[in-house]
């Protein structure tokens, strides 16, 4: 009998070990710990007005912001993003199929310093094949919702569920969401830009919200999905001043932000978030919203197209926007942040 407390001790010990893998937040784990590591540099932001030193723009309130300089090209292209671990984590997906994670370094408040522990691996099919070799890969927006991550397939108008958390790059996809005949004929480069999970105990938990990038002029609106395993109902968002959706997340109050980009010979470049209220999206509504930030060629933006929402330890409200460069040396990859003060 004298193996009896060892082994008391033993079953104690894995008891203890798993009762704290069950209470530590996934996010504290390491994502993609199997990626190829990237060597990364950032040049700081300071201010996004160029020239001028206002940091308070209507409800928001700049928290800093960096240039990421990497020196594999396919970190590039980053389309969709979420924010972890009280936002000292990033999981990104780029437009060519890329996962991408990486360590933000920040201040208490949320200001952003640099990125460190980058990490990128292509996303894999069910059968283990990137999804490059089935030209699946034009992934344009990324959500976490309680059954997984889902990510969107602009020209193939699909939308892949993952298991999550996302440990290794190895990882298969689960499947696909069954989609609407309605949205598989939207035209193959304008599909699903902005994928956002509804909140839990609101009317949209348990579904997706998805909304197609543009339309053929702003006197069309902007076709938007609900969609759930038992049925698909379509809502719109109206369009205005030729700015097209690129992405969408939910607010803690469960309200709805979409970020808006421009770019075009006679406007140049531009950026907006709308603010939608989250009650409103429902079958049949046709959605508007009130516009927290509306910029241009004079603030500190790029090609605009990945938005992430997360509370801090205060339990302020932190946008996090990353820019896509298209992988070309006439564009940035930008990382910016704000608070958002109501």
């Amino acid at each position: 009998m004298a193996g009896l407390p060892n082994l008391v001790r033993t079953v104690a010990a894995l008891l203890a070990a798993a009762v704290l893998f069950i209470s530590t937040p996934v996010w504290a784990l390491v994502f993609l710990a199997d990626g190829e590591p990237v060597k990364v540099r950032t040049r700081p932001i300071e201010t996004f007005h160029i020239g001028h030193p206002d940091r308070e723009f209507g409800e928001l309130t700049f928290l800093g912001g960096f240039e990421i300089l990497a020196s594999d090209r396919k970190t590039g292209g980053l389309s969709g993003v979420i924010s972890l671990n009280g936002g000292n984590e990033l999981l990104a997906v780029t437009d060519n199929g890329h996962w991408v994670a990486a360590t933000v370094e920040q201040t208490d408040t949320g200001a952003p310093k640099g990125l460190s522990d980058l990490r990128f691996a292509p996303l894999l099919g069910a059968d283990g094949k990137t999804l490059r070799a089935r030209w699946g890969h034009d992934t344009e927006a990324l959500t976490l919702a309680p059954s997984g991550l889902y990510v969107s397939a602009e020209r193939n108008h699909a939308i892949y569920h993952y298991a999550w958390p996302l440990l290794s790059g190895k990882a298969k996809m689960l499947g696909q969401v069954a989609m609407p005949r309605d949205l598989a004929s939207l035209p193959r480069n304008t599909g699903i830009e902005a994928l956002a999970a509804g909140p839990e105990g609101s009317a949209l938990e348990g579904k997706l919200i998805a909304i197609s990038e543009t339309s053929p002029s702003d006197a069309h609106d902007l076709s938007g999905f609900i969609l759930s395993p038992e049925k698909t109902a379509r809502f719109s968002v109206k369009r205005h001043d030729r700015f097209d959706v690129t992405d969408a997340a939910f607010l803690p109050n469960g309200n709805l932000l979409l970020m808006e980009r421009r770019f075009n010979m006679k406007d140049l470049i531009g950026l907006r978030l709308r603010r939608i209220e989250g009650q409103a999206i429902k079958p049949g509504a046709v959605l508007d919203g009130e516009y927290l930030l509306d910029a241009d060629f004079n603030y500190q933006i790029d090609n605009m197209e990945a938005l992430a929402v997360h509370q801090n330890a205060a339990g302020d409200t932190i946008l996090t926007l990353l820019s896509d460069d298209n992988r070309s040396l006439l564009q940035r990859t930008l990382l910016l942040r704000f608070r958002l003060n109501r």
